[in-house]
């Protein structure tokens, strides 16, 4: 499996993606939003083009399907309850539907709700898994539940889902907010060192270069993948006494999740 990471360099500082066959050349685009961006991308590659998969039906990770569509005649892969919010979606997903490109590549289709309520991360079954997760789960962090999303959906998702991939799933989230999330991290658990030295790293790069982050290291920098953490919930008490001595880890991703909003 070949994988193109593509920076649009907007104020919304998404990423999109072109996972392709390394055999056949046929690729799928990740949540295009800017159409030239991605077709550039696949022709300095040799790539061809042949579907489009839509995570969820936000605007920023929709915006480019038309333009590829009209170049490539590309068919159009979504979530089935997100379907006709997108428009002109040729395939609606379902939990554990298979999308394969090419001879090599076959994605499985997670369904995923949370920061919407109709939402798919791909998880690539290879020798080194890599999961293609949109809007759910950041370098460092978790995706917010603004726009017709809900926390506890996104609680279960993580817990019931991610947590349970292996360690080494690499990760390719929608937005690089690295920095900023492992800054959060270290407001929540001053001691983790490793959190630390990967946030000098992620000052130092531009976003274009951000590293890709493994579901194991993710599990050690994460707050939202450390709902155990004795120094998280005892700072996350002092912001929020009521949730007791002992809160239970959705209460703790809950109001991890509502201190983000506004931190």
């Amino acid at each position: 499996m070949l994988v193109e990471r593509i920076w649009a360099a907007n104020s919304l500082r998404n990423f999109q993606y072109l996972v392709a066959c390394s055999q056949s050349g046929e690729a799928l685009v990740v949540d295009p939003l800017d159409a030239d961006q991605c077709l550039a991308a696949a022709r300095e590659r040799g790539f061809t083009i042949l579907q489009i998969l839509n995570t969820h039906e936000h605007h920023d990770h929709t915006a480019g399907n038309a333009g590829v569509v009209a170049a490539t005649g590309a068919r159009v892969l979504a979530h089935a309850g997100a379907a006709r919010q997108i428009g002109g979606v040729d395939r609606g997903l379902a939990k554990g539907d298979v999308i394969r490109v090419g001879k090599t590549v076959e994605l499985e289709a997670l369904d995923t709700p949370g920061h919407t309520r109709s939402h798919v991360c791909l998880l690539a079954h290879c020798d080194a898994p890599a999961l293609f997760c949109g809007d759910t789960l950041f370098n460092a962090g978790a995706g917010n539940c603004h726009n017709g999303g809900d926390p506890g959906l996104l609680y279960e998702t993580f817990v019931n889902q991610l947590a349970r991939l292996p360690d080494a799933t690499r990760v390719y989230p929608g937005h690089e907010y690295m920095a900023r999330n492992l800054a959060f991290t270290l407001d929540r658990e001053p001691d983790n060192a490793e959190a630390a030295k990967m946030m000098a790293s992620a000052r130092a790069n531009e976003p274009a270069a951000a590293r890709i982050t493994t579901l194991g290291e993710e599990k050690r920098v994460n707050a939202f993948l450390r709902l155990q953490n004795p120094q998280i919930v005892a700072r996350l008490r002092d912001r929020f006494p009521e949730i007791g001595e002992t809160p239970d880890a959705r209460t703790v991703f809950v109001k991890l999740r509502e201190l983000r909003n506004s931190w």
